[in-house]
């Protein structure tokens, strides 16, 4: 039986990880602008698969690496992947604040495709999400907002991955395991990124103190899943939906004092909507 504890405990988790992930796209813009975007993947994924082997291969053997629907599971390690090639390309060009905000569409996407694809019913409230959302993405990326439409662009197709990603993991957490489901993802994209440093040369090579940003920006991403990944194990989802949001505050006071880059008032609005779209597709979930 769940406590008052253990739900705040499950909300501080949440709230330790949104910083992880927030820092880690603040360290990640810095990255992505002086290195090769597979060489920083490369050492993220790389560390996240050695973290899921170590913790999980000595207790379940085999186990980690069987599944039932492998074509599946692959797609939606893939699609993670590509997802966060997507996010480190357009934070060379994009503030992290309003890069972060867009990838929040994806609830709402979520909450689409598991209409037309689950058979799932959209309430008057989730349409209502739905056009909060979009409204928001408008704002933060209307002519003027001197955004890079490339950027923009990205940040789109990241979320349409992020969509397919939280769409299969639904499907597939009814055949696989948990732990089937980490490890493949770290594999694909431990594969597809070094495959893509061999093919494309590494460019130029981290000195120590960018290298040892590499391995922190692997270890907090890493960290932060697990914090993640474990808070639900201590507070209902509907409880912890809405304490993401706090990604996009601090990706905005990080990227303000990171590189002095402030959304302006519709860019603030915007976000707003997004996050109230969120929060009522979390709403509309936990009911």
């Amino acid at each position: 039986m769940q406590t008052e504890g253990d739900a705040l405990k499950g909300v501080a988790m949440v709230a330790v990880a949104t910083l992880l992930f927030a820092a880690g796209d603040t360290m990640g813009k810095h990255l992505a602008l002086l290195y090769a975007t597979p060489l920083i993947l490369a050492a993220r994924y790389a560390l996240n698969l050695a973290f899921v082997a170590a913790t999980m291969a000595p207790r379940h053997r085999g186990a980690i690496w069987r599944t039932r629907r492998t074509g599946l599971v692959l797609v939606r390690g893939l699609s993670l992947a590509l997802a966060s090639v997507t996010m480190l390309l357009a934070l060379r060009v994009m503030p992290v604040a309003e890069t972060v905000a867009i990838m929040y569409i994806t609830p709402v996407l979520v909450m689409l495709a598991s209409a037309r694809f689950l058979g799932e019913r959209i309430s008057p409230l989730g349409w209502l999400g739905a056009i909060l959302g979009f409204s928001g993405v408008l704002l933060i990326a209307r002519p003027g907002s001197g955004l890079d439409p490339w950027g923009v662009g990205l940040m789109l197709v990241n979320a349409l991955l992020g969509t397919v990603y939280h769409v299969l993991t639904r499907v597939l957490s009814r055949t696989e395991t948990t732990m089937a489901l980490m490890f493949h993802t770290a594999l694909v994209g431990t594969v597809l990124f070094l495959a893509a440093v061999v093919a494309l040369g590494p460019g130029p090579l981290p000195g120590v103190l960018d290298l040892g940003l590499i391995l922190a920006l692997a270890a907090l991403s890493t960290l932060g899943h697990l914090l993640l990944t474990s808070a639900y194990r201590e507070a209902p989802a509907s409880l912890l939906a809405p304490v993401n949001y706090l990604h996009i505050a601090f990706a905005t006071v990080l990227g303000w004092a990171a590189f002095a880059q402030i959304p302006d008032a519709p860019g603030f609005a915007g976000m707003a909507l997004i996050a109230s779209a969120g929060l009522l597709a979390a709403w509309r979930a936990s009911r």
